[in-house]
C-alpha cells in the first residue's frame, strides 16, 4: 500500500506551509482580480464584489485603525518626554531653592557671629562649623573643624548665638571637642551683671528639655537680683574668661539656709540649633586650678 494514501477512519491534515503557500496564492489572485476589474465583466465582476471589495474595505479600515494608533503614541511618547523634561526641571529648581534656603539660614548664621563677635571684640576669634555630635537632641557635645594647626587650645573659649557656648576639652590637629554648659557634669563659676553677686550655673539635660538651666549659691542679701538680670561668666572662674553672656534668670528661689538663692536661667545659646561657633583665642590666665 502505497504510504501517501490515507487510511481508513483518520482525519485529513494539511500542513502549515502548504495552507500557507495556499492563501498566498489566493491573496495574490485577488490583488491581480482588482486591478483588472475594468477589464473583466459579467461574472466576473460580481465575484469580484463580493469578494474583492469587501477584502480592501477591510484593509483600509484596518490601515486607517492602524495610523490613528501610531498617531497617538506617537502623542504619548511626545507627552512622555514633555512630563520627563517638566520633573527635570522641577527637580533642578527644588535643589536651587533649597540651596537659596541654606545661603540665607548661613547668611543670618553668619550675620548672628559677626554681631558677637563684635560685642567681644576684645578677644582674637576664629570661626568653627560644627562636624559632629553626640546622640542626644541637644548640642551637650560636638566636634568642629578647627583643630591645633589653627591655634586652638583644650580650655578654649567656645561662643554661639548671643553667648557661652562652652569650651574646649581635647583637640587634635584639624579637629576639637567642645563639652557645653549644659551637659550634667559642667559647672560654671557667674555673677549677675548689674550686681556682681557670685553664682555657679550648673548643667544639667533632663532640666534643659524644659529651656532652663539651673543656678545656686547665689548670695544676694539686699534682694536686688530679679527676674530678667543677665548673667554672666565671673571674674573668678578658672576656665571661662570673664564677661562672657551666659544667660538671663528665670526664676530665683531662696534657700532654706536663709543665706543663699537658687532657681533657674534661660541660656543665651539655642544649644538645639548649632552649626557655627567661634573660638575665642585666648585661655584664662590662673593661678592654680
Amino acid at each position: 500500500m502505497s504510504p501517501v494514501l490515507q487510511r481508513k477512519g483518520e482525519r485529513f491534515t494539511l500542513p502549515s506551509k502548504y495552507l500557507l503557500f495556499i492563501l498566498t496564492i489566493l491573496c495574490t489572485g485577488l490583488v491581480l482580480l482588482t486591478f483588472n476589474t475594468t477589464i473583466f465583466s459579467g461574472p466576473l465582476s460580481a465575484i469580484a464584489g463580493y469578494t474583492v471589495v469587501p477584502f480592501e474595505e477591510g484593509i483600509s479600515a484596518a490601515g486607517s485603525f492602524l495610523r490613528s494608533r501610531s498617531e497617538e503614541l506617537g502623542q504619548i511618547r511626545d507627552l512622555i518626554a514633555e512630563n520627563k523634561a517638566l520633573n527635570e526641571q522641577i527637580a533642578e529648581l527644588t535643589i536651587e531653592n533649597t540651596r537659596l534656603q541654606q545661603d540665607r539660614y548661613e547668611l543670618t548664621n553668619l550675620r548672628e557671629l559677626y554681631k558677637l563677635d563684635s560685642q567681644y571684640d576684645e578677644y582674637e576669634k576664629v570661626g568653627a562649623r560644627i562636624i559632629a555630635r553626640d546622640a542626644g537632641n541637644w548640642f551637650y557635645s560636638f566636634v568642629i573643624n578647627k583643630g591645633s594647626n589653627d591655634g586652638l587650645a583644650i580650655d578654649m573659649n567656645v561662643m554661639a548665638g548671643s553667648g557661652l557656648v562652652g569650651r574646649i576639652v581635647d583637640v587634635g590637629p584639624t579637629w576639637a571637642k567642645v563639652k557645653s554648659i549644659i551637659a550634667d557634669d559642667s559647672n560654671v563659676s557667674a555673677m549677675v551683671l548689674s550686681s556682681s553677686d557670685n553664682m555657679i550655673v550648673s548643667g544639667d539635660l533632663k532640666l534643659y528639655a524644659s529651656g532652663v538651666i539651673s543656678f545656686e549659691q547665689l548670695i544676694d542679701g539686699d534682694d536686688v537680683v530679679v527676674e530678667g538680670d543677665k548673667i554672666v561668666t565671673s571674674n573668678i572662674s578658672d576656665k571661662y574668661l570673664p564677661g562672657i553672656l551666659i544667660g538671663y534668670i528665670s526664676t530665683i528661689n531662696r534657700d532654706s539656709n536663709n543665706l543663699t538663692k537658687s532657681g533657674y536661667l534661660t541660656p543665651a545659646v539655642d544649644f538645639e540649633h548649632l552649626e557655627e561657633v567661634l573660638v575665642i583665642l585666648q585661655l584664662k590666665q590662673t593661678t592654680g586650678d
